[in-house]
């Protein structure tokens, strides 16, 4: 049993496998590098003032209400079960899964180590949970496509429950392998003594997001190593650029030069370095792309890396604003998307893709 005031375990001597809760950082992730740097868990809502009084999930539908009097009740009820389920049902030693849409391809792993708090982050105060952030960086991979698909929910926070889920990603948090999907029918059955929760067989699908994960998969998987630079090439290719590609082996710092022009004569000329590994790279592979640029009398530089990047080479690059520019996959995959048509058919072919029109349903809240 538990307590619903405070999310904490009560007296009881039976181990218990903790609960996963996906609990996402902002549409475009604006708040993933603050709750990383901060060992929180941050959500929006940003409507809604401090729930530190808020009793059970009928006092927060009442909060919506009041602060927004024209909404559905249906998009109420959804809000006020997501906040219930951050403020109130999560527990000590629960996982937390942040996939992280500023390192695309990864996803953080944590433990509540905290009650709900509604403290000043920045400039605003926020609604927060404390999180240990024990693996922040996981690749997707590790996780099984079951998995995957469960974490492309669309709330902002949820309970992420069937296939076993529990179990598995508590083993990948500790650094094992995902014990797979092989599970029998009984352990998807729904937890009757926390019905109240918003478990994840409830709530739809981000259909966007998990047709834009499965893109990147298939970019992944298609486009390995030195194939990546050419992918970088040709989306470079659409944008107007004559680029000319390393051969594969050791490239001095430099996978591709781009410039302006019939024959790439014109300015902006681009040194680009290309990093297709899942791990974020550091800061001395940025200082490598600016050693290049003068040796190539560049006036700009470019650094593509499929898995991220680290924080200190981010704020580094900020103080560069004007003569570099990172790109990770979502900035790549946009680079495809904005230009599809202009890509060489060799890439159409290798990525086919298609525009489908589909309506936005607005009821996880800010």
């Amino acid at each position: 049993m538990t307590s619903e005031t405070g999310g904490q375990p009560a007296s009881d001597s039976t181990p218990r496998t903790p609960r996963v809760w996906l609990v996402r950082a902002g549409r475009q992730g604006e708040d993933e590098a603050a709750a990383i740097e901060n060992n929180l868990a941050i959500i929006g809502f940003t409507d809604v003032q401090s729930l530190e009084d808020a009793e059970d999930k009928d006092a927060m539908s009442s909060r919506l209400r009041q602060s927004n009097p024209a909404a559905r009740e249906k998009t109420i009820i959804i809000r006020a079960a997501q906040l219930a389920a951050f403020v109130l049902r999560m527990r000590d030693g629960d996982i937390v899964a942040l996939p992280l849409k500023t390192r695309p391809g990864q996803v953080a792993l944590g433990r509540v180590e905290g009650p709900y708090a509604y403290r000043e982050i920045g400039d605003a105060r926020r609604h927060t949970r404390p999180v240990k952030w024990v693996r922040p960086d996981v690749a997707r991979s590790e996780f099984g496509q079951d998995l995957i698909r469960s974490l492309g929910t669309s709330m902002t926070v949820c309970r992420i429950q069937r296939d076993q889920a529990e179990r598995r990603i508590a083993a990948i948090l500790a650094g094992k392998p995902d014990p797979d999907s092989d599970t029998p029918e009984e352990s998807n059955a729904v937890d009757t003594e926390n019905m109240q929760e918003l478990q994840e067989p409830e709530v739809e699908t981000d259909i966007r997001e998990t047709a834009h994960q499965e893109i990147l998969d298939h970019i992944r998987a298609r486009f390995p190593g030195h194939d990546f630079a050419r992918l970088v090439e040709a989306a470079l290719q659409a944008e107007g650029y004559f680029t000319q590609l390393s051969p594969p082996g050791p490239d001095g710092g430099v996978d591709i030069l781009a410039g302006r022009g019939p024959i790439g004569f014109e300015t902006p000329r681009i040194c680009v370095q290309v990093k297709a590994t899942a791990a974020a790279v550091n800061v001395d592979v940025l200082r490598s792309l600016q050693g290049a640029m003068q040796s190539f009398h560049a006036d700009q530089g470019l650094l593509v890396s499929w898995g991220g990047f680290t924080d200190p080479l981010i704020q580094e690059a900020r103080r560069r604003f004007f003569n570099v520019r990172l790109w990770n996959a979502n900035d790549l995959a946009e680079a495809i998307y904005d230009n599809y048509e202009r890509l060489p058919k060799q890439i159409q072919a290798e990525i086919p893709l298609e525009r489908v029109w589909t309506l936005v349903h607005d009821e996880d809240g800010p």
